[in-house]
């Protein structure tokens, strides 16, 4: 599929119109359900495929953030051969304990990918972790820019950002 069509899929399978209240905090008129995309066998693919597009010959590992960065990190493994890695939003009080599933270590050189980007909160907490333990992170990536300053405050915080996709890409104009 090519990213034109791709594009379109998520629209189709993500776009809600309404009263939202998004995981920063803000109010939109619109809402991108990720998971409506990310249950997609053919969207999911597509995007793992178009992820493997920012996978460095220095990558060793690529993150996403639970949840929703969990399948795009799958996907993009898949795709590109490289192991990947949950990172926890807590911290697990049972069995190993560790803030992160899959291994992880100080010398690893790490692609974050993640679904959609508002003000960038979330998937800046998963690359202060990786880079607290010591390894480094590459270069962030979403899916979807919703253009609200994720871009600003990933840059500002010293990591190098891309998005697949904007939401003017999608068509979306509010």
């Amino acid at each position: 599929m090519d990213r034109t069509e791709l594009a379109k899929r998520i629209r189709e399978a993500a776009y809600l119109e309404g009263d939202f209240t998004l995981r920063s905090g803000r109010k939109s008129n619109y809402y991108l359900d990720k998971y409506l995309f990310e249950t997609q066998p053919d969207i999911l693919r597509a995007l793992g495929e178009m992820f493997t597009t920012y996978v460095a010959k220095s990558t060793t590992l690529i993150a996403g953030a639970e949840l929703g960065g969990v399948s795009l990190a799958a996907a993009t493994s898949m795709a590109s051969g490289q192991p990947f890695v949950i990172i926890r939003n807590t911290k697990k009080d049972y069995g190993t304990s560790k803030p992160y599933e899959g291994k992880l270590t100080d010398g690893d050189s790490v692609l974050i990918v993640e679904d959609i980007a508002t003000t960038g909160g979330q998937v800046l907490e998963a690359a202060k972790f990786i880079t607290g333990i010591g390894a480094k992170v590459e270069r962030i990536v979403c899916v979807i820019d919703r253009q609200e300053g994720a871009r600003e405050n990933i840059e500002g915080a010293g990591f190098a950002f891309d998005s697949l996709f904007t939401k003017a890409d999608l068509g979306i104009k509010t």
